[in-house]
């Protein structure tokens, strides 16, 4: 599903810098996710924290079992435009949002043994589901910023800081881990779970193995990720959740980006292109991650013949998406089409410089295209 080589006729008639998401893309990965809960059992929720397209929602409520949230927004958001299940996570509730969220979430997931205390009598009495984050301590991943077990994380409460004595009205345990990795990552961290909170999984009615699955990445194990789900299940009893959020929008969407200038001198290392579309604000895991987005037609620096380094038009000097190849030079006025931009690029863009934010658009399995949404000086303005 990458975008190398792929040259949609839509590309024509999208006004740039715009993200757009296909349908059939969107539907591809629903499919394997609506698969995956029909031989396990499991309940798949989006976790909006990915992907936030609401327009979407409609779409992706016939397939997974409702939405996850990271605070008061996106569970007001759940509540109003997708259907099922609305779960939320914050590791430090405020006490007047959290009057608020009693109002649109039906489960609460408490990131410590205080917050549970400070909050959960008033959930429990509102009839809620409440869980805890556990942190089984077990890293997986290189990226210290996406470790949730990292020595100094504040994510998830460890089993030292576990009161077995407070556990009586919690329902579930939730634990993530991880950040775009497969299932052996996963099959690891369940034996730590299992080593340190195994003796309380009896007393709880589920367990939520949280984001950072790949598992519409072509390759995935699945067939060791329904392992993971059916031992929790026959186990220990437990109803299994999952949370994904880039497997949901997997390769789904996409940024198309115009060329402004080239610029070239006999000094410099490479020709640098500037475009219309910025890391900084437009794709920002680029610089977070860090990550190379793929880019429709090009090839890695020195690959082809003609390599250029790709650079928002920003004052920031490191606003650079990355050095690509071509074919051909690229000409001023050219698009080009960056793939895998529907998860963390619209719910993480920002108008740093006064840039526009993308316009929106819809591609529907038909071939139509549909405006979602624009931007313009007021979107700017109104956050300042």
């Amino acid at each position: 599903m990458g975008g190398f080589g792929y040259q949609p006729d839509w590309l024509r008639e999208i006004p740039t810098p715009s993200y757009v998401v296909e349908e059939k893309r969107l539907l591809h990965n629903l499919k394997i996710l609506q698969r995956l809960q029909e031989r396990t059992g499991c309940l798949v929720l989006l976790a909006q924290k990915a992907f936030s397209m609401y327009s979407c929602y409609p779409l992706i409520g016939k397939y997974l079992k409702g939405a996850a949230a990271s605070g008061l927004f996106e569970a007001r958001l759940a509540h109003e435009e997708f259907p099922g299940e609305n779960h939320v996570f914050n590791p430090a509730f405020k006490e007047e949002e959290f009057l608020q969220l009693l109002q649109y979430s039906d489960h609460f997931v408490f990131n410590s043994m205080k917050q549970w205390k400070k909050f959960g009598a008033a959930a429990l009495r509102a009839g809620k589901e409440c869980g805890l984050r556990i942190n089984p301590e077990h890293s997986t991943q290189e990226h210290a910023i996406y470790d949730p077990c990292s020595p100094l994380s504040r994510l998830g409460v460890r089993l030292s800081e576990l009161d077995a004595s407070q556990l009586a009205g919690l329902s579930g345990f939730h634990f993530h881990t991880l950040c775009e990795q497969g299932a052996e990552p996963l099959a690891e961290t369940l034996e730590a779970v299992e080593q340190k909170f195994g003796r309380y999984l009896p007393q709880m009615k589920w367990i939520n193995f949280g984001g950072g699955h790949h598992i519409t990445k072509d390759g995935y194990n699945m067939e060791l990720l329904e392992r993971c789900i059916k031992r929790m299940q026959e186990k220990y009893g437990l109803k299994v959740y999952l949370e994904p959020g880039e497997a949901v929008a997997f390769n789904a969407g996409f940024l198309a980006a115009e060329v402004l200038e080239i610029i070239e001198g006999p000094q410099r290392e490479l020709p640098v292109a500037v475009l219309d579309a910025s890391a900084a604000c437009h794709m920002p895991d680029v610089i977070e991650m860090p990550y190379r987005p793929p880019l429709s037609g090009s090839g890695a620096a020195g690959e082809k013949p003609y390599t250029y380094m790709l650079a928002g038009a920003t004052c920031l000097a490191g606003d650079n998406i990355g050095a690509f190849s071509f074919d051909q030079p690229l000409q001023e006025g050219q698009k080009l089409l960056f793939g895998d931009m529907a998860i963390y690029t619209m719910v993480k863009n920002n108008t740093f410089n006064g840039m526009p934010l993308p316009a929106v658009f819809y591609v529907d399995s038909s071939g139509k295209v549909q405006k979602i949404r624009n931007f313009g000086y007021q979107n700017f303005k109104n956050r300042l």
